[in-house]
């Protein structure tokens, strides 16, 4: 049989380095979008009071009071809130002939 040799340990010599990775995690509130109905010269009040009250639910003293902003200053912020949800009144809005528009808020 052959020789038995001796084992010869080497201590194992490893360079341990830590990484840090910095993380951010940013949480940003969606952009605010605001439903604008502008005047023209065709559509009755009344009817653009009937249409708010129908498409928000508003009473009719804010309906009313949102038509005359229309009216007296040409247009009215009628809503407020998410982009998704914007588009939808919008679309409403706009399927009842009124002149409607989407604006971005800047935060």
């Amino acid at each position: 049989m052959g020789t038995l040799r001796p084992m010869i340990l080497v201590p194992f010599c490893a360079t341990k380095t830590k990484e840090q990775t910095e993380t951010r995690t940013e949480t940003r509130k969606a952009r605010t979008w605001n439903v604008v109905v502008h005047d023209d010269p065709v559509t009755l009040m009344g009817y653009v009071t009937r249409v708010l009250m129908m498409v928000f639910g508003f009473p009719k003293e804010k309906a009313q009071k949102l038509m005359l902003e229309v009216h007296h200053k040409g247009r009215s912020i009628v809503w407020s809130g998410g982009r998704e949800q914007a588009e939808t009144y919008a679309q409403k809005l706009q399927a009842h002939h009124l002149l409607t528009s989407l604006e971005s808020v800047e935060e």
